[in-house]
Formats: structure tokens, C-alpha cells, sequence
């Protein structure tokens, strides 16, 4: 049984009307404008013909349709006006409302979850990606049987409570879809098993690992692309990548590194597709730098971070725990008097950051130098200063990275330091009175 589609891509192009519900309450550190937008990205992203977007406004939802009477029956009058063929709500839509919503508005309705779902079916390249895909688009069509196959409405209804033909056909779908589930399961744990064997190869190679993150169109494949002079697909498109990219990358002093390119992350990710970022975490997880590329033209920058970290955090990925570098992206795109500010705050900024332009190439190999001196760092050592013992921290400081530290009441000092090896025997010879505890 092959999945419907929600999108024709054999048909000719498909008008459509995006619609971003605006929930109060709900997400106050996005614009809705700017959410309004990004879903008109996703929607040409599936080549879709956007004619017509609107910011709907929800003071109270309504269970059958989401939108109140008066809504729904304005947006019915605007697509048959306009010919529209495909409506996008920016929002997670029941199977009952989306079903409701179709037949009110009498066009294919595609929720949030729904769109991205198929960008990603498109785009996955790889074996796993594909699996990871179908796998959660049969997740996701399981719970709307009654809308996706339709020869259930014609069977529906019978005799008593068992419901008639129509309620068997549906358990028939149902057993159908649990027993491909099954086996796209146990083809994702072989797959993955194969690429463990391999991460476990690399381990071996004494190459440091760097893994670019980010959100979407943040720009990350630019970037990788101008830092390893590769080729991977770099589109001013949402989700251009989605199937975790590796290649070398040469670092200042001429050693190499592995420099991964993964999906961009996203706002409110469909749960469907969690399993779908399991490599693009595995790969963050084995990295020994984690690049956080942010699109520092947006006015949404700020946002889209905390969506990264977030999305992060709900993998089970604590980015605390983690060597972060963010590189501020799109730099050229900034206004003169903006860029001085920037560079400014860029020092000042925890976790470290280095603007930069993928497209132009400034401030990469500033970025390259940071890299390595960060891949350099030896893991964190304990180090108990006496009291006194000033003109040593201050070096510390200066030379390393402190992670910790804590103060006695005797004024001694004990801190926890990530430094390279040539600066934690230079601090062993000028302060012996330190004392110096490896992890």
C-alpha cells in the first residue's frame, strides 16, 4: 500500500492561500508576520504557487474547524474567488478539523505538520533519510485514515454499534500500515547499526569532528561549502539540506577535520519527524565543536536560536554541555553603521561568536583560527590556586577557557580549565604552586 499524497507532484502548479493562525499567548518572541512568512517559504518550497497570505487572529479556537463560522465561511468565498487549489494552515490540525476545513472550503488543506513532512519526503537522499521519512508520514496518515483513503466514506455506516464495511476497511488500513511501520523500523535499526559501525571508524581516524547546526536557511550550506570548497546544494530555500553531509576540512596550521552539514532545525518540529533528526543528533553528539550558524540579518535571530537550542533540548541534547562556537552569518547583508555593533557584541558574546559572510567569505578564516584553537583544547582539568595566587588565574584566563570556579573562604581559588597542551605545560612551569587534578 503506497502513502497518498498530499501534494500532486505530477499536476500542473497549484495555487494556494497560506494562513498563519495567531493563538494568543502562544509564542510571544515570534513576530507573526515573520511566522507568516516562513510558512509561505515552506509552501514554495513544495513548488506550490502562493497567491494569498493571510494573519488570522484566534482569541478562542473552535474544535471542528479551528477558525470560528465567520472565518471559515470568508476564507470558503476567497478560495473559490481566487480558484484557489491547496490551502496551508500554519498549525497542527486534527484529522476531524482538516477533514471539516476540506469540505467547508472545497480544497485540499494541508496543515504545518503535513508540509513539512512532505518537504522532507521530497528531499531526504540518503537510505536512512527516506526510511526516517515514510516512516513518519505513515505516523502521521495513521491517525487520518477517514480523510487520506477515500473509498472509506463510501463504505461507512451499517447495522448496530459494529459500524458496517466501512468500520473493517478501516482496521484492514490500520493492520496495514502498523505491519510497513514494523518493517520500516527494523530496516532503520540495521541501517543505523551500519552507520554506528562506520562513526566508530572514524573515531579511529585522529581527525577532531566539527557539526554545523542551525535554523533553516540560516545559511549553514553556504558556509560549508566556502570552508571545505565543496559543492553541496546551497539554495535560498527552506530545508535545501536534509541529509547529514560530511567532508574534510583543512584548518590553519594545515592538520585536517570532519565537518559535518546537517538538517536545519525549525520552529514547533512535528513529533512525527523527531525520529527524522536522530543522525543530523548523532552527529552533533560525536562532534567535538558544535557550530551554531544564525542568520544575524534577521530581526527573527534571537528567536530562531532559542528554536535551535529548543528543538536540541527535546532530543535529549544538552547544548551547555557542549563546545559551542556560533558563527553569525549574513554579515553583508547588515547595514555599515549595524556592523560595527555586531562585531563588538560578537566579542563580548557567550558562547564565543565570529560574524562572518558565507556568501563573500569575510571573517572565515578568523572562524577557521577560532576552530582550531578550540579542537586544541585538552579536556578540562582542575586547577586549586592558594590565595594569593592572582597573576595565575589572570593567566588562566587569558590562555584558557574557564568553566568553573569557585572560591573558599580562605581565599584559595579552584576552577575548572579546558586548555591545549603546549598552555597547560607552560602554566605547570610558571605557577608550580598550583595544584593540578585531570578529570
Amino acid at each position: 500500500m503506497s502513502s497518498s499524497k498530499l501534494v500532486d507532484r505530477e499536476a500542473p502548479v497549484q495555487g494556494a492561500l497560506v494562513i498563519h493562525p495567531d493563538r494568543e499567548g502562544r509564542d510571544g518572541a515570534r513576530h507573526p508576520e515573520a511566522r507568516l512568512e516562513e510558512a509561505v517559504g515552506l509552501a514554495l518550497a513544495l513548488d506550490l504557487e502562493v497567491r494569498e497570505a493571510m494573519v488570522v487572529g484566534l482569541r478562542k479556537l473552535t474544535p471542528a474547524t479551528l477558525f470560528g463560522r465567520g472565518k471559515v465561511d470568508e476564507i470558503a468565498t476567497l478560495v473559490e474567488v481566487e480558484e484557489l487549489d491547496v490551502v496551508v494552515v500554519d498549525d497542527a490540525l486534527t484529522p476531524v478539523q482538516q477533514r471539516n476545513l476540506e469540505k467547508a472550503w472545497k480544497a485540499k488543506v494541508i496543515d504545518r505538520t503535513g508540509l513539512i513532512l512532505e518537504i522532507f519526503a521530497r528531499r531526504a537522499r540518503t537510505r536512512e533519510g527516506r526510511l526516517q521519512v515514510e516512516l513518519a508520514r505513515l505516523t502521521y496518515e495513521r491517525s487520518r485514515l477517514v480523510r487520506t483513503w477515500t473509498h472509506l466514506e463510501r463504505q461507512r455506516g451499517g447495522f448496530g454499534v459494529m459500524g458496517g464495511p466501512g468500520e473493517t476497511q478501516i482496521e484492514t488500513d490500520r493492520r496495514l500500515i502498523a505491519e510497513k511501520i514494523g518493517k520500516l523500523k527494523r530496516e532503520l535499526t540495521e541501517v543505523r547499526r551500519t552507520r554506528t559501525l562506520q562513526r566508530s571508524a572514524r573515531r579511529r581516524v585522529p581527525f577532531p569532528s566539527v557539526a554545523l547546526v542551525g535554523y533553516t536557511n540560516a545559511g549553514k550550506s553556504t558556509l560549508f561549502n566556502r570552508i571545505t570548497k565543496a559543492d553541496v546544494l546551497a539554495q535560498d530555500m527552506l530545508f535545501a539540506t536534509l541529509d547529514p553531509t560530511l567532508r574534510s576540512l583543512k584548518l590553519p596550521d594545515g592538520r585536517a577535520a570532519i565537518l559535518s552539514d546537517t538538517v536545519g532545525f525549525i520552529s514547533d518540529l512535528p513529533h512525527e519527524l523527531v525520529e527524522a533528526f536522530r543522525a543530523t543528533l548523532e552527529e552533533v553528539r560525536e562532534a567535538d565543536v558544535v557550530l551554531h550558524v544564525r542568520d544575524i540579518a534577521s530581526e527573527e535571530s534571537n528567536a530562531q536560536a532559542a528554536d535551535v537550542r529548543a528543538v536540541l533540548e527535546r532530543l535529549g541534547l544538552d547544548m551547555d554541555e557542549r563546545r559551542i562556537l556560533e558563527v553569525w552569518n549574513k554579515v553583508d547583508l547588515l547595514p555599515e553603521e549595524e556592523r560595527a555593533t555586531i562585531e563588538g557584541d560578537a566579542r563580548r558574546a557567550q558562547p564565543p561568536a565570529v560574524p562572518v559572510s558565507a556568501v563573500t567569505g569575510e571573517g572565515t578564516d578568523l572562524l577557521l583560527a577560532t576552530i582550531a584553537g578550540l579542537v586544541d583544547e585538552a579536556p578540562p582539568v582542575e586547577i586549586h590556586a592558594p590565595a594569593g595566587e592572582g597573576a595565575a588565574i589572570a593567566w588562566l584566563y587569558r590562555h584558557g577557557r574557564v568553566i568553573e570556579r569557585e572560591t573558599a573562604e580562605d581565599g584559595s581559588v579552584t576552577m575548572a580549565v579546558s586548555l591545549t597542551a603546549q598552555a597547560l605545560g607552560q602554566f605547570e612551569q610558571l605557577f608550580p604552586q598550583a595544584e593540578i587534578r585531570a578529570d
